[in-house]
């Protein structure tokens, strides 16, 4: 398609043709892509966001379906056995639907943290929910539900856990998302992507490189992450962001980072919301923020493309409750406008929306650190 045609297209010839489908999982694929213009970016300018929420569960219904059909390929995980995994929500639904579709049980360990919405929709789908309920001294709730996990396993030796943060499979379910962009937007120059356990940006993006070389990658984490070498704490936002540093993050892919904190996330999936009638969490608010100013760093011509990783459904508690994020101080800033910068991730710890063009990998210097200590 001629691109200068298509940047001139109405957002309703981006949706996705209905079909019948026999089985849940074909539902997963082929999402839409909506033109996001002002007030998120400039005016003249926009961007083209890939709306994952049009899966049954978002964006991790692809790993989820993925990962289970290449461990069973390699018989990885048997026939009826129990699968396993520690979940902040989207790949739990990703794997419930594998469970159904593949006739797995499926037990997903989480913390307190996840809204009851999610521990019910969970329960609907047939998952068990495994709640932990202290964090870890040093990698938070993470690394508190890696453990349970850990021991889960040991009581079931039959069963299986996909590892989400350091399976290669995990990134090569993206490919069909990859080439779903390629027909739908074309070329493509810029794209910004959440980073959590580095799944979708690594996958997306080594498939686009092979059509488009120069194409630049940004990734949006969330302050309190230590994914980027900053700091990990506390964090608020869900989705994004990480207290240990998964191995399916490709930091050479990178370009650049930036991080964004809850208020600015609010403010930008609800602006979404009443002006584009699409939204959805805090990966969602985070990415079309910086996709946004993005946008309007760049010429006209410039064809920028984020990914939405899910809808707004599972944060009408905390996104979108106004006495939650009055609670939480998260309604009383001033529209965001334009990032802070870092010259190096360990510059200083950020607390609002800042940007990096130095990306380095955080895992480096703990592996020279211990190789070090033990000579």
């Amino acid at each position: 398609m001629n691109d200068a045609v298509l940047d001139t297209l109405p957002t309703t010839t981006a949706l996705a043709c209905a079909g019948r489908c026999a089985r849940p999982e074909a539902l997963v694929g082929n999402t839409p892509v909506l033109r996001i213009g002002p007030p998120l970016a400039p005016a003249g300018h926009g961007f083209w966001a890939k709306l994952e929420g049009h899966n049954p569960g978002g964006i991790k219904d692809r790993p989820a379906l993925h990962m289970v059909e290449r461990a069973r390929a390699r018989g990885d995980l048997l026939p009826g056995a129990r699968i396993i995994e520690s979940t902040s929500g989207t790949l739990g639904l990703g794997l419930a639907l594998a469970g159904v579709a593949y006739r797995h049980p499926v037990t997903l360990v989480t913390d307190p943290g996840m809204e009851p919405l999610m521990h019910a929709l969970l329960g609907a789908y047939g998952a068990r929910v495994d709640l932990v309920t202290t964090a870890h001294p040093v990698g938070g709730w993470q690394q508190a539900r890696r453990e349970r996990v850990a021991q889960l396993l040991v009581r079931d030796p039959g069963a299986w856990c996909p590892d989400q943060y350091s399976n290669p499979d995990n990134a090569e379910a993206y490919d069909g998302l990859a080439l779903e962009l390629l027909n739908q937007v074309g070329r493509v120059d810029v794209l910004v992507c959440a980073v959590g356990t580095g799944g979708h940006s690594a996958g997306i993006a080594r498939v686009l490189r092979r059509f488009h070389p120069g194409m630049r990658l940004i990734g949006v984490d969330t302050i309190a992450s230590t994914i980027f070498g900053q700091p990990a704490g506390p964090r608020l936002m869900r989705g994004l962001g990480s207290s240990i540093h998964p191995r399916n993050v490709d930091y050479g892919a990178f370009d650049e980072v930036h991080w964004v904190a809850p208020a600015e996330a609010v403010w930008a999936a609800r602006t979404l919301a009443s002006t584009h009638y699409a939204t959805g969490g805090w990966s969602v608010g985070a990415v079309a923020l910086v996709a946004g100013w993005v946008a309007g760093q760049h010429p006209l011509h410039t064809r920028v493309v984020a990914v939405f990783p899910d809808g707004p459904h599972r944060y009408t508690d905390t996104v979108f409750n106004d006495p939650w994020c009055a609670e939480h101080g998260l309604l009383d800033a001033d529209p965001p406008t334009e990032p802070d910068t870092l010259e190096h991730p360990g510059q200083r710890v950020v607390r609002t929306w800042t940007r990096c063009a130095v990306v380095t990998d955080p895992r480096a210097h703990t592996m020279r650190t211990e190789a070090e200590v033990a000579r």
